[in-house]
């Protein structure tokens, strides 16, 4: 318990951190958790081909009481569209089952490559406020079901609640900047719940994982980090209508790159 206890400290100012960004600037913690988690759980002597992996599933699972929160808030001011929550909530869940299961078998390299490409890809939309321009409604069945197993799936493969990828995709079918953003908050909890317990499954056969976690679910970290997002994410909130978030925006791009290039650094000079 010693041991770990230093660690308890250090999981705990990562979920403060996460938490602030994500009431700030309205973005998931996962893209600031998973590299942070996968260097700390490098420093505990986990098993270094299922770090990523502890990461992710443990990302998802503080993602689940996040998510809860954020989508109450945008409830409570209405700016939920959940009949599209509805229609994509079926490829959403199969996508992120099957690629949190998937996970398991994929090499730590190809899952690091994957995140840190994905990484670039997000500072980039950042700084940029890319948003492709409203040209389209959204699809019937079909195409929501699609779309949602691809954001599930990738979702899965980076630890985050999709928001990167829904808020673009609602935009671009004509729905308002404001309601994708709350609609985005409402898809974040199916993909968090299943992810998690994609992840709780496919780490469940693994040896050599942490005895304190459930398959790819490190608990104490889960713990800590819940506790650190659940205090600082309100302050976040609250501070968005004080500071110049334009400008914060760039500064977390900034972070994004050089997590980004820490993380190719890793897999190309090992």
């Amino acid at each position: 318990m010693f041991e770990l206890a230093p660690y308890l400290a250090l999981y705990l100012i990562l979920g403060l951190a996460a938490g602030f960004f994500a009431g700030l600037l309205g973005v998931g913690g996962g893209l600031i958790m998973v590299p942070v988690l996968i260097s700390l759980f490098d420093r505990q002597g986990f098993a270094s081909a299922y770090t990523i992996h502890l990461a992710l599933g443990t990302s998802l699972a503080v993602i689940v009481l996040t998510a809860i929160s954020s989508l109450r808030a945008h409830h409570a001011h209405g700016a939920v569209d959940w009949p599209t929550v509805r229609r994509i909530t079926p490829g959403i869940l199969a996508g992120t089952l099957a690629g949190s299961i998937a996970a398991a078998w994929l090499p730590d390299r190809g899952l690091k490559l994957f995140f840190t490409v994905f990484l670039f890809y997000a500072a980039t939309q950042m700084l940029i406020g890319f948003r492709p321009p409203p040209s389209r409604q959204l699809p019937g069945w079909p195409g929501m079901t699609a779309a949602g197993g691809v954001i599930g799936m990738v979702s899965s493969w980076v630890g985050i609640g999709g928001g990167t990828m829904t808020v673009p995709f609602l935009t671009w079918c004509n729905t308002s900047l404001h309601r994708a953003i709350g609609t985005s908050s409402a898809i974040g909890l199916p993909i968090a719940l299943a992810g998690t317990l994609g992840y709780m499954l496919s780490g469940q056969a693994v040896p050599g994982l942490p005895a304190a976690g459930i398959g790819f679910v490190y608990l104490p970290a889960l713990a800590a980090i819940a506790v650190g997002s659940w205090l600082t994410a309100p302050v976040g909130a609250r501070a968005a209508h004080r500071l110049p978030v334009g400008k914060l925006k760039k500064i977390f791009a900034g972070l994004l790159y050089l997590l980004g290039v820490r993380m190719a650094y890793g897999l190309f000079a090992g």
